[in-house]
């Protein structure tokens, strides 16, 4: 996993669910392919002296820790997973560099601070969690992730197939925004360091690259061919100094007639890494993420990187 810069840790955050052992997997996977060592985090959170009993524990002495320094059943729990997953990751992969983190923070916060240490690459996060105390890393945390986080964010399914050494492509959305420009330049990277082709994606639909218009609709809006060939300029003018830097890099140029969502998703495996901006054009800055990066994440059957 690359972000241009000199990365050596790859931040994954861990429930005990089987979307956080897949993201485990996945980033220890990666970490061993590029080098990097794997930095385990899960939260303790909200502590044992909050929440309905807090107030009562707190009279008692038993504020978090057990009151005389004895850990909480919470913290008990969390570093036991802490260590089997450090022991899980070390069965398969002796050689990688593994470090474990307990916070006492919200699931996110966790993660986005550490997400913020220096030399973090990616951090990893299943798609959702188990109830209960192992509910750390749901589903509403990859997005708020995705849309807070310094580095790429990748979100895992419960189930995917690119822990079994498959090779599969990057297939990157290309819609002409700023942060459309960083998630093709990540997948390039991440291309030419792996040897994956990219698959570039730029969705057209009638009268929706008109929409913004003032005034009246052009009458190129009602050719499709006309449409379609304005999308592939867009796509390929994008991609342009891309090229010209990772000439090695393999790409795949498709204009397809759907709704961004739907074009990606259809074209994706689930051994495929599907890249996208967090914010294309258009859309509400009081949203965490954009509409089509968020959907992708909900609908997709495989590893999904979100990109600022």
């Amino acid at each position: 996993m690359d972000t241009g810069e000199d990365p050596r840790w790859v931040v994954v955050g861990v429930d005990g669910s089987d979307s956080s052992r897949y993201a485990l997997e996945w980033s220890a996977n990666q970490a061993m392919t590029y080098g990097l060592g794997v930095r385990i985090v899960t939260a303790v959170w909200p502590p044992d002296s909050e929440g309905p009993f807090g107030e009562l524990l707190r009279r008692n002495g038993d504020g978090g820790d057990g009151g005389d320094g004895e850990e909480s059943p919470r913290q008990h729990d969390a570093r036991a997973l802490l260590a089997y997953a450090r022991d899980w990751v070390l069965r398969l992969f002796p050689e990688l560099s593994v470090e474990t983190r307990e916070v006492g923070e919200r699931p996110a916060q966790a993660l986005l601070e550490a997400a913020s240490e220096p030399g973090v690459a990616c951090v990893v996060v299943g798609s959702r969690g188990l109830g209960g105390l192992a509910s750390a890393f749901v589903g509403s945390v990859g997005v708020e992730l995705a849309a807070k986080s310094p580095v790429p964010t990748v979100v895992l399914p419960k189930h995917h197939e690119t822990a079994e050494g498959r090779r599969g492509r990057i297939v990157v959305g290309v819609d002409g925004s700023e942060t459309g420009g960083r998630a093709l330049a990540f997948a390039f990277r991440q291309a030419e360091r792996s040897g994956s082709e990219v698959v570039a994606i730029c969705a057209w639909q009638p009268m929706a690259a008109f929409a913004s218009s003032v005034g009246p609709v052009p009458p190129e809006a009602f050719d499709d061919e006309a449409v379609e060939a304005a999308a592939r300029r867009t796509a390929e003018a994008a991609m342009e100094d891309l090229r010209a830097r990772h000439p090695r890099v393999v790409v795949d140029v498709r204009t397809v007639r759907a709704h961004p969502v739907v074009a990606l998703l259809e074209e994706a495996t689930p051994a495929d890494l599907i890249v996208v901006g967090s914010r294309g054009r258009g859309g509400f800055r009081g949203l965490l993420l954009g509409s089509v990066s968020q959907s992708v994440l909900h609908g997709a059957h495989g590893p999904v990187v979100v990109v600022r």
